[in-house]
């Protein structure tokens, strides 16, 4: 695998982790610690890094601005106290409440030739249904019952407001504003909308649910002028050609990722033809990550045989998957 690595690499010459693993089919993460052992060994290799300065610090201040293993302290709802709740007063039914559990003792019978009858069970005691009793006119009757008005719901809870519903996965997430769960999701793109022509926009959407804009700016047929004015050399019988496209974040997700890592091309025949790992001085690439609200340009370049027929531009968040491909018709 080390030898296959380092082919790759000798061929491309200059390129990024993640460009080097998509072409060997490996994780980044293993191809990054193989090229770290391998400039350790004392191989003329340098492995490095780039980011967004801004993007960094920011992520840093927030960590620095959160407790450390804290959870959020929420007050119960208004009007229910915690623990176990107490009933007060008489309970409904028409039944008396259960005796203590046991036996009645039997009181001693008093003197005389008087019989003590056998009691009850308790449980039938307890249960027997009362007996009728005829009101008597002179005594005060009892107005009828009347029902209960109804009570006023109680008031919001601000921890239910701001926190979500218990349970949810919104108490869970500490990285991330607690208004988010109250923010309606973007509306999906509809399946209509996922073909256009060149110069034209479509919408799309991430694999960790970004709202994304894609637009198609231009697509340069051959642009054999432009690779060779940046230094490079095409084989004979081969052309360049370079596709210009911009991506609109218009979502609260980020996008973590190129945004041409799977733009291809089409072929006549059906074939997909992959980005060449270039970068021309007078058109600049893309940068991996588009933050939310932010517009992102770039430029890919591609090396093809001279005679292969172009039919269609095609963008996907992973190779796989078809749901949310996006295509451009480019016309002869």
């Amino acid at each position: 695998m080390d030898v296959r690595l380092l082919s790759l690499v000798a061929e491309m010459g200059r390129a990024a982790v993640h460009e080097v693993a998509a072409r060997l089919g490996l994780d980044p993460r293993e191809v990054a610690a193989r090229l770290v052992a391998l400039s350790a060994n004392g191989l003329p290799l340098m492995v490095g890094v780039e980011c967004d300065p801004n993007g960094i610090r920011a992520a840093l201040a927030a960590i620095a601005h959160q407790p450390a293993h804290q959870p959020p302290m929420v007050s119960p709802p208004a009007g229910f106290p915690s623990g176990a709740y107490q009933v007060q007063g008489t309970p409904s039914g028409t039944y008396p409440p259960p005796p203590p559990s046991g036996p009645y003792p039997v009181a001693t019978p008093p003197s005389g030739p008087y019989q003590v009858a056998t009691p009850y069970p308790a449980q039938q005691q307890a249960y027997a249904p009362p007996m009728p009793q005829r009101p008597n006119p002179g005594w005060p009757q009892n107005p009828p019952s009347q029902p209960f008005p109804a009570q006023p719901p109680p008031p919001p809870d601000p921890a239910a407001s701001t926190w979500g519903p218990p349970q949810s996965s919104s108490w869970a997430r500490g990285d991330q504003p607690h208004q988010a769960a109250q923010q309606p999701s973007p509306p999906r793109t509809p399946a209509a909308v996922r073909t256009g022509k060149v110069g034209g926009t479509l919408q799309a959407e991430g694999l960790e649910g970004e709202y994304l804009s894609i637009q198609l700016v231009e697509v340069v047929d051959p642009a054999d002028f432009l690779f060779t004015a940046a230094g490079y050399r095409l084989q004979e019988g081969e052309r360049s050609v370079v596709v210009h496209t911009e991506m609109v974040n218009k979502g609260a997700q980020p996008f973590n990722s190129l945004p041409d890592l799977y733009l291809v091309l089409v072929a006549k025949d059906g074939r997909a033809i992959t980005k060449a790992p270039v970068s021309l001085s007078s058109r600049p690439p893309h940068r991996i990550g588009v933050a939310p609200g932010e517009t992102a340009g770039g430029h890919t370049v591609y090396v093809l045989p001279e005679n292969v027929e172009l039919t269609a531009v095609r963008w996907s968040p992973r190779p796989d998957d078809t749901a949310r491909t996006l295509t451009w018709a480019v016309e002869p």
